[in-house]
């Protein structure tokens, strides 16, 4: 019985899939397999159901899985604490970050840091909030990036800049003529929205009093802000970008990008960890790392903006 065999394991329960766990794990499916049929040969009891798509644990399998789990939270806590006495910048780190942020700022800082300390495997997953706070209490991963919201209490929350809202007008709509946008001025009508769920969306839904336009038969719920730019670029209604967005726009799509009046809505960016996390150097670096990544003017709040 080894920590390799518990984590295929934890894998295929991740997945569902052999395949798709071997891909994670990095390995063959065969080796995969063979390695979880010799675990299940030495325990005398089928872990998973293979029967079923997705794949299942049995009843007995379920009580492995909970006390494998445990195990590798230990082991992988062991490992952690020797890394950071010796103040490592080595090894595997797994980062989720919201949808809304990762197109935008992953650019601007991963590439740098592969470069700059190649011994670290940092692997990044887009998670939404909710998605995220789980996955840290599970230690599926071991830091997010993620907007402020309430209820992260039970997490430490290092900031790391802040980010404005920007509206995104096509050249028909009223707005395109205002040079700032009020929150007065957003109605029901063709306002693209992300699904609920999206702290993107509620924050603005929230600040910008849109509770009217997120029951209008005419505001449509998808799952992506470069979706609804297209739209908007094709004509039709108003979307809502974050600032690093802003910065990856060609000269014509930044005629579309039209600034809140003040006071001006802002997320506090964050990188969220357990409050036992112990890799606190390997943190450090990536925090410093990503601050230095974005323009300076988003490292402070300004008194034009508030927080939302």
């Amino acid at each position: 019985m080894t920590l390799q065999q518990m984590e295929y394991v934890m894998a295929v329960h991740r997945f569902g899939h052999f395949a798709k766990a071997a891909d994670y794990c990095n390995v063959t499916q065969p080796t995969l397999s063979s390695m979880i049929q010799k675990l299940e040969d030495e325990l005398g009891v089928k872990i998973f159901d293979r029967r079923k798509q997705p794949i299942r644990p049995t009843p007995a399998g379920k009580i492995i899985i909970d006390r494998a789990w445990g195990v590798l939270v230990r082991a992988r806590r062991l490992k952690e604490v020797a890394q950071e006495q010796k103040q490592s910048l080595t090894g595997t780190f797994h980062l989720g970050v919201l949808p809304t942020i990762a197109p935008y700022l992953i650019p601007r800082f991963l590439p740098q840091l592969m470069s700059d300390y190649p011994d670290i495997d940092l692997r990044v997953t887009e998670l939404k909030t909710e998605e995220m706070q789980r996955a840290l209490r599970r230690n599926d991963i071991d830091a997010g990036i993620l907007a402020m919201v309430e209820g992260l209490d039970n997490f430490d929350c290092h900031h790391l800049f802040y980010e404005k809202f920007y509206a995104y007008v096509a050249k028909d709509n009223d707005l395109f003529d205002h040079t700032a946008i009020r929150t007065a001025d957003l109605t029901g009508e063709y306002l693209w929205l992300l699904d609920e769920g999206h702290c993107f969306r509620e924050q603005l839904v929230k600040f910008c009093q849109l509770k009217a336009a997120a029951n209008s038969k005419k505001t449509y719920h998808l799952g992506s802000i470069e979706t609804f730019m297209r739209i908007v670029e094709s004509g039709k209604g108003v979307t809502f970008i974050p600032e690093l967005a802003t910065y990856q726009l060609s000269e014509g799509q930044q005629q579309l990008v039209r600034p809140f009046a003040h006071p001006i809505p802002t997320r506090d960016i964050v990188l969220m960890t357990s409050r036992n996390f112990i890799r606190n150097s390997l943190r450090e670096l990536i925090v410093g790392k990503i601050r230095q990544s974005v323009p300076t003017e988003m490292l402070e709040l300004r008194e034009t903006q508030r927080t939302v």
